[in-house]
């Protein structure tokens, strides 16, 4: 790739048109503009002051990893603005080359597993319970609850980023040349809606849909059933229930990872509680102002830490400089040891010293 489609790429992940870059580096609009287009060619300085402004690692120009990215595959909630979505798009290609190039480094790749495509069909939406539980087998998962999404998700070849998203965004997904899968998900988001709409990308992926099945109607009969699987919550709340106690569902929201409202609906499904008492639960949840956060303590959103750790495992065992730590980590490196030393309550970090 071109050092000029490399400044376009950091000026559209940053959200910056060519003037307000040009403001920012005290370079002028034209001049960037011929460099992006391959008219002219920076000198070492300007390409300084670009990565300033453009808060990028100058190696992020000479980065030898390229990935081809899909367009987003599905989505949540509306259509992003273009704009939003280009963003993302750059900063998502920006992460997968440095994740790669991480684990070529380590030697440590990860290949995409999933179930044959004839465990995977859906003809009609109870087959998306199937779909589930066949993963969850393939994966070795048992039917306990998953402890942390992520984890299992990049143990098993998907890659998982977090980025900052407007309202109307919950979690997108790419595929690296069209073949391996990366989940986005918003930041700083209670964890079961995380949870949630990470199970609910992950349906999209895996599901073969027959002609005439609702996608969104599976992807969300397959998050739950992946999250909280039939036999354990049947014998959590018992076959049959003439009403559901809601501090009951706090309890079993922290156990399973899943709103209490998805944990409803998951009763309905199952049979366990009629539609009519579906309906009379959540009147009480919308009387009582739960519909958007619910009562009680929430649930901490998971972190991708697979990338993380391999940085570690490269610094200590000599075989990227900090320097080079810090164009993969895509931050500061001294200012990545604060936060981690920080959030882990002072632990020493050896390579941080």
């Amino acid at each position: 790739m071109d050092l000029g489609t490399r400044i376009r790429m950091a000026r559209t992940a940053g959200g910056l048109s060519l003037r307000a870059l040009a403001e920012k580096a005290d370079i002028s609009a034209m001049a960037i503009s011929k460099y992006e287009n391959g008219k002219d060619v920076p000198r070492s300085g300007v390409l300084i002051r670009l990565s300033k402004a453009l808060d990028v690692n100058v190696d992020y120009f000479f980065r030898t990893v390229e990935v081809n990215l899909s367009r987003p595959m599905y989505r949540n909630h509306d259509v992003l603005p273009k704009k939003e979505e280009n963003e993302i798009h750059e900063q998502i290609r920006d992460l997968i080359e440095r994740y790669l190039e991480i684990e070529e480094i380590v030697g440590s790749p990860q290949q995409f597993r999933m179930p044959p495509k004839e465990r995977r069909r859906v003809a009609e939406l109870d087959d998306a319970e199937i779909v589930a539980q066949n993963l969850r087998s393939f994966w070795k998962l048992g039917t306990d609850p998953i402890e942390n999404m992520i984890d299992i998700f990049e143990q098993n070849g998907i890659k998982v980023g977090e980025i900052d998203g407007t309202k109307n965004f919950d979690a997108l997904t790419f595929f690296v040349d069209e073949k391996t899968p990366v989940i986005v998900v918003k930041k700083n988001v209670v964890g079961d809606r995380q949870r949630f709409s990470l199970a609910h990308e992950l349906g999209h992926i895996v599901m073969d849909l027959t002609p005439g099945i609702n996608s969104e109607n599976a992807a969300h009969r397959f998050a739950g059933a992946f999250l909280a699987p039939s036999n354990g919550l049947i014998a959590d709340l018992g076959a049959k229930r003439n009403m559901l106690d809601i501090y009951e569902l706090h309890l079993l929201k922290h156990k399973y990872g899943i709103s209490m409202q998805a944990l409803i609906y998951r009763a309905r499904d199952l049979h366990i509680i009629t539609p009519a008492k579906w309906s009379q639960i959540f009147d009480i949840f919308t009387e009582r102002d739960w519909r958007e956060r619910e009562p009680g303590d929430q649930l901490r959103p998971e972190t991708p830490n697979r990338m993380k750790r391999m940085i570690f495992r490269a610094l200590s065992e000599h075989k990227i400089t900090r320097s080079r730590a810090a164009e993969l980590i895509g931050t500061d490196f001294d200012q990545f040891c604060r936060n981690e030393i920080n959030e882990h309550n002072g632990f020493p970090i050896p390579v941080c010293d």
